[in-house]
């Protein structure tokens, strides 16, 4: 009990060094590296005096879990609220509805074909880095893990790409917006564009009611705002206490007895990142300032794992930061935490059925295996990705349709955690660049804004202050 007051104690502490920053101004940047630096060091001394199986540091854990999932938690809250009063608003700006469709198609088009590429990326770096499955001993836990893997199997064969589609139509909004439904997050997407268009059809007819109504959006929209700028405020200490529990309760002996595959996850994620930023470079942007402005919600996305809870922070990122006009924002926020993630449902799924294929004496570098494989992630990979353990399940379903043993994707549990940071970063850098590269395509960034190097707090209210701007 001692040692566990002692450990709330330095938390607490940090909590309170991480309070007096942000009352003396320090920019959300600095605080955020604050957290995360503090977050390794603290969670590297409960490893090092207690071990990771202690259980002081699982009961210490469980309360730092307030301050990380509890911060996840907020976002999530806010997340449908941000998205149907911002597309709503966007649409009703909006001089083209017809710009929808452009909108839409590019977003999803860049979402799919850098997931396509990113299986490709997977596939070679398995292949330099000779991952295979064949030999790999398993523990206790990852034989429970591959039972229920294999269990899963039936619910994943399921899945289709129509009963997809039609699982993104809202039949009952309301209980989407709860987020009940694995696809819910779409599902209110569309729905606002509905109301969204149902609304402009009117302005010319009853221009009163019109403007009533687009009165009542712009509040609801400051309002939600504020509320995303509230919770943005505790960033920190969320990517703090999340920190601390990763380092604290991961096996330095599972990470090296896997090490090839956490090196050759890492490589296909920076590697993918270096083509996301050409993506950028190619529409005329500087790649390097751009980096800068979306490393923290990106370091957030690491720290969390979760790329659903980083949409308000992505949003916020794009408008504040690069410029891209809102609604284009929220359109590739939401769309890319459901369809073409590129690390869940691009180079996890291509690694897996990499190593797998020679445990049945199948080559994995034939053009009959991989032809299909590619295709194969690249359509699964529309709305799968976007439930929690969207990475297993996008595994599953593709490894089931090419006819691999599933069981074999539990190997890797011990190691999962490390890997989705990785993985979950590179999901939110995929549709922070759809987003960026679309708005760009249509002449609708900022470039006032992305040429900007002013410090833009997002946990501050949103206001960009420009030269020469009122």
């Amino acid at each position: 009990m001692l040692y566990l007051v002692l450990n709330l104690a330095l938390a607490l502490g940090v909590c309170v060094l991480l309070f007096w920053q942000q009352s003396k101004h320090v920019t959300f940047s600095k605080r955020v590296f604050t957290g995360l630096g503090l977050g390794v060091l603290l969670g590297t001394a409960f490893q090092l005096m207690y071990g990771v199986e202690s259980g002081v540091v699982s009961d210490t854990n469980a309360y730092l879990d307030i301050v990380g999932t509890g911060y996840v938690k907020l976002l999530q809250m806010i997340i449908m609220p941000l998205i149907m009063v911002s597309i709503i608003a966007a649409i009703l700006k909006l001089s083209d509805v017809g710009s929808l469709g452009k909108i839409s198609a590019l977003t999803i088009g860049i979402l799919m074909l850098t997931t396509m590429v990113a299986a490709v990326v997977g596939i070679m770096m398995a292949k330099a880095f000779g991952l295979t499955a064949v030999g790999l001993s398993a523990s206790a836990a990852e034989l429970a893990r591959g039972q229920y893997l294999q269990g899963a199997v039936s619910t994943a064969k399921t899945i289709s790409l129509p009963s997809m589609v039609l699982s993104f139509i809202p039949a009952n909004p309301f209980l989407d917006m709860t987020g009940a439904r694995k696809t819910s997050t779409i599902a209110v997407v569309l729905f606002s564009i509905f109301i969204g268009i149902s609304a402009t059809g009117i302005a010319l007819k009853k221009p009163d009611i019109f403007a009533s109504f687009k009165h009542f959006v712009e509040v609801a929209h400051v309002i939600v705002m504020r509320m995303v700028t509230l919770v943005l405020r505790l960033t920190p200490y969320g990517v703090f206490a999340l920190m601390t529990q990763v380092v604290a309760s991961s096996s330095v002996h599972d990470i090296f007895n896997l090490i090839s595959f956490v090196m050759a996850s890492y490589s296909a994620i920076l590697i993918m990142f270096a083509i996301h930023l050409s993506l950028v470079f190619a529409v005329g942007l500087n790649p390097v300032r751009y980096v800068k402005k979306i490393f923290p919600v990106l370091l957030f996305a690491f720290t969390s794992r979760t790329s659903a809870g980083a949409i308000p922070m992505s949003v916020q990122t794009q408008t504040t930061r690069l410029g891209t006009a809102e609604g284009i924002a929220n359109f590739a926020a939401s769309f890319g935490a459901t369809i073409g993630q590129n690390g869940c449902a691009g180079i996890y799924p291509a690694m897996l059925a990499f190593m797998i294929a020679p445990t049945v004496g199948i080559d994995p570098m034939t053009f009959s295996f991989i032809l299909p494989l590619i295709l194969i992630i690249t359509v699964s990979s529309v709305g799968v990705a976007g439930v929690g353990g969207g990475a297993t399940f996008a595994a599953l379903i593709v490894l089931s349709a090419m006819d691999l043993p599933v069981a074999l994707a539990g190997l890797l549990i011990s190691i999962e955690p490390l890997i989705d940071m990785g993985r979950t970063a590179l999901n939110v850098s995929g549709s922070i660049t759809a987003g960026t590269v679309t708005s760009r395509l249509l002449g609708a960034t900022d470039m006032r804004i992305f040429n900007s190097d002013a410090e833009v707090n997002l946990d501050d209210e949103g206001e960009v202050n420009l030269p020469g701007s009122a």
